[in-house]
């Protein structure tokens, strides 16, 4: 008897008389945890030709040069040809694995405490796998399509920047005009019709861009809404107004403001990006049972990898000294 008091006691937040006070809980648990970011909602989702999923992308059309005007009473035409290339992506995999052991999950139940709790950490299970999802779209440290060398993605900055489309914005230099005049030259552009549709960047730069604005033109940038409640501020450009859009996964390095920070932007043409998906877009669940050690066991599994078409030509890294 007395054994079983200490029990009680240690566990009670008062005893006295008429009353033994216990600890409770609320059953909902706080939870505001980073999720999913808008670039891979926004993007295509296509399903893979193969491993690697395979495409061909036309980099000209016949020769304006050599298609050319003749003498109408002896027409010898020239021989034209369009220019295409073979292209490929390989697949990538993301997995993440989470055991219910069968004691807890009865002892659960029988608590009737935090009901829901299997079922929300199930789903966090699939949040993790699109959060690494997510940051490697941007991230992934692979350095080659043709010739993987990790297992990661190559993310989508490592593909602008090997198109070779980057411009530096200096200190001394205006952001908000090197990035218009970036825009005009690629809507310029006399061989494709580039279209950018948006413009990336960490919210600590869109926040310079927006101080820029409203400190040296006395302009308050319009809004649109780029997904169901989320709201982002827009810049006029040569391709319309384009959402300025914040992403978290767009890291920046040094500290803004000290003249050696570094912070990327990204203009791109979202439809030219895409990301092949094999077996379905989003992650799937697989239960394995129940083993020796009496647990159940679920793997969230999810194949695929993106891909930037016309990487240099369609899409440009800004990179912006502060």
């Amino acid at each position: 008897m007395n054994a079983t008091f200490a029990d009680i006691h240690a566990a009670a937040d008062y005893i006295g008389p008429g009353a033994i006070e216990v600890p409770l809980y609320q059953t909902e648990i706080l939870d505001i945890c980073r999720r999913s970011s808008p670039f891979g909602q926004r993007i295509k989702q296509v399903p893979a030709t193969g491993h690697p999923s395979r495409f061909f992308q036309e980099t000209a059309i016949p020769n304006p040069g050599t298609a050319g005007f003749v003498n109408p009473r002896s027409i010898v035409p020239p021989v034209v040809s369009p220019t295409r290339v073979e292209l490929s992506v390989p697949l990538k995999a993301i997995v993440a694995q989470i055991n219910y052991n069968l004691f807890d999950i009865e002892l659960g139940n029988q608590q009737q405490q935090f009901a829901y709790l299997q079922a929300k950490d199930l789903v966090d299970t699939v949040s993790g796998v699109m959060v690494t999802h997510d940051v490697a779209l941007w991230n992934g440290n692979d350095t080659s399509l043709s010739s993987p060398t990790t297992t990661q993605y190559m993310g989508v900055t490592a593909q602008i920047a090997a198109g070779g489309n980057t411009v530096t914005v200096t200190t001394s230099m205006k952001i908000v005009d090197t990035i218009k005049t970036t825009i005009a030259q690629m809507v310029a552009n006399t061989g494709f019709r580039v279209r950018p549709t948006a413009i990336y960047g960490n919210p600590v730069l869109l926040d310079l861009i927006d101080q820029e604005m409203k400190t040296d033109y006395n302009v308050v940038l319009n809004t649109t809404q780029i997904t169901a409640g989320f709201t982002v501020k827009m810049l006029s450009t040569q391709a319309g107004d384009l959402p300025l859009i914040p992403d978290w996964s767009l890291s920046y390095t040094g500290v803004p403001g000290s003249g050696s920070a570094v912070l990327p932007a990204y203009v791109v043409t979202e439809d030219l990006i895409e990301y092949h998906w094999l077996g379905d877009p989003a992650p799937r669940i697989f239960q394995l049972g129940l083993p020796n050690s009496m647990t159940y066991q679920y793997v969230a599994v999810k194949f695929g990898a993106p891909v930037v078409k016309g990487a240099s030509y369609a899409h440009y890294q800004v990179l912006v000294d502060r």
